[in-house]
């Protein structure tokens, strides 16, 4: 018997040493800014596009790195917040898209990204898109009707929370999660992920919020983030919305279908945002 309990005790201080390492690492689980590294491995200029490069500074004195891409013949900005791994340099391939449809791009590294300062935190990427938000409209003027907030992965959480607070002319998500606590349910249903989860990113509540024209955008294949997610941001946000489906991996699914994608984004603007800031 002594055996037993002995057994029994030793697995419950395991259990609450692995909720307790859960609870307070959980920043450098989500936050994958060394994946695959900081260091900048491009610019827009490898794929032919001008760039400037800016540099933001937070309410709470972070510094933040971003680059803003001019299209030629501009019909507004596109206020673009990546996901939870690596930096701006990644994600070239959207920026060329976004140029494509004749859109200006500002893009930004979150604390503790690229060469941005600072340590990432949910309120910390929170005030890191107010920063970006204010650059666009005290620094160069532009209006908010004139923007579009795109964020894809964990950028659509960001994304989302600027958009609830604000009113852009339009507002993309791709490839989002409903909140943190929805995800930690998910991928560890054998914890009490809803108690220990401190990055709580409420999407869901978020776009409920919006009084901006949305585009949902999700893979039915997303292996990382599954499809019924995107479906109840989607559900859960007022009209005017639009859904869209794509095919292919969580990260590799917009270019897999790249002619299609960027057709249907430029769809969405026509429709809900070209008109109104022309």
């Amino acid at each position: 018997m002594r055996s037993l309990f002995g057994v029994l005790a030793f697995a419950v201080s395991v259990y609450l040493i692995l909720l307790l390492m859960l609870y307070l690492l959980q920043g450098r689980m989500v936050y994958l800014a060394n994946l695959p590294g900081r260091t900048l491995t491009a610019t827009p200029a490898d794929i032919g596009l001008e760039h400037e490069d800016v540099s933001l500074v937070t309410v709470d004195n972070e510094e933040l790195h971003g680059w803003y891409i001019p299209a030629t013949n501009p019909g507004g900005v596109v206020l673009f917040f990546h996901g939870n791994a690596g930096n701006i340099s990644h994600r070239l391939e959207s920026i060329e898209i976004f140029n494509e449809l004749n859109l200006d791009v500002l893009i930004i590294d979150y604390r503790g990204y690229g060469q941005s300062t600072g340590k990432a935190t949910e309120q910390g990427t929170y005030l890191d898109a107010q920063a970006a938000w204010d650059y666009l409209v005290d620094k160069r003027g532009v209006a908010p009707g004139d923007m579009v907030i795109f964020g894809r992965s964990l950028g659509g959480a960001v994304a989302s929370w600027l958009a609830a607070r604000t009113t852009p002319g339009a507002v993309i998500l791709e490839s989002c999660f409903t909140s943190g606590v929805d995800m930690a349910a998910r991928l560890y249903p054998f914890l009490p992920a809803r108690l220990i989860t401190r990055l709580k990113y409420p999407v869901k509540d978020y776009v409920k919020q919006l009084s901006s024209p949305l585009l949902v955008v999700h893979s039915q294949q997303d292996e990382i983030i599954p499809f019924d997610m995107g479906q109840s941001i989607f559900t859960a946000a007022p009209e005017p919305k639009e859904i869209m489906q794509l095919s292919g991996d969580h990260n590799g699914g917009f270019l897999l279908n790249r002619e299609r994608y960027q057709a249907a984004i430029g769809k969405f603007l026509e429709r809900h945002f070209s008109s109104q800031n022309r």
